[in-house]
């Protein structure tokens, strides 16, 4: 059955924003912390939205500060520094153009409105027919419920989409609502986060031919 419908995860799937999410991360704790945070640390804490990010982060530090405090303080820096150094994985837009008959839609954790002014600014919003976050539907991935939300949006069998994601809340989401998943592997993913994955790819130029042989 030919794929009528892909889905992406956004942050390590389709954008690397890690460096501004570190920095926005180091500037909510920077009153706080005697260190910073890492790129690499960062990446490990991404995937569940904003509020588990930091609640991670206060735990693993011991950060003795209230978490709306820190969530608040990195959202306020967040928001006007969203694009600093966040950009599209190389061939992402040639195979956004590439996928144009089939219908797009963006499932992230991260806030609806971000998601929404990070494609905008990169200028990748126009490829995509719907835009869902983590404050859109009342549960975030790995729930079923962001992705059986836009199936019905498009009324779309669970077995016409594909799923793209770089972590085990993507697969773990995918593989709820009975839609085939990709594990982008040149992401963020932890090791063994594409175990169980029906496809694989390590460029997402490769999601082209994928798509053209189903």
């Amino acid at each position: 059955m030919p794929v009528k419908l892909i889905i992406f995860d956004l942050d390590g799937t389709l954008v690397d924003s890690s460096v501004d999410i570190s920095n926005a991360l180091n500037y909510a704790i920077r009153p706080y912390s005697p260190s910073e945070v890492s790129v690499q640390e960062t990446i490990a804490l991404v995937g569940e939205g904003v509020s588990a990010l930091v609640g991670k982060l206060v735990e693993e530090r011991g950060i003795d500060i209230d978490l709306p405090t820190l969530v608040r303080r990195f959202l306020d820096y967040y928001r006007t520094h969203l694009t600093d150094h966040s950009a599209p994985y190389p061939g992402a837009e040639k195979t956004l153009r590439a996928l144009s008959r089939q219908k797009k839609a963006v499932v992230s954790n991260k806030l609806e409105a971000l998601s929404i002014q990070l494609l905008k600014t990169l200028n990748f919003l126009e490829y995509f027919d719907y835009v869902a976050g983590g404050d859109t539907s009342l549960q975030k991935k790995p729930s079923p419920v962001p992705i059986l939300n836009v199936l019905s949006r498009f009324d779309t069998l669970p077995s016409d989409a594909l799923f793209v994601g770089d972590s085990i809340y993507d697969m773990a989401a995918s593989r709820a609502a009975r839609v085939k998943s990709v594990a982008a592997l040149y992401g963020y993913g932890s090791p063994g986060f594409s175990d169980g994955s029906d496809y694989s790819i390590e460029r997402i130029e490769e999601l082209i031919d994928l798509v053209a042989r189903l």
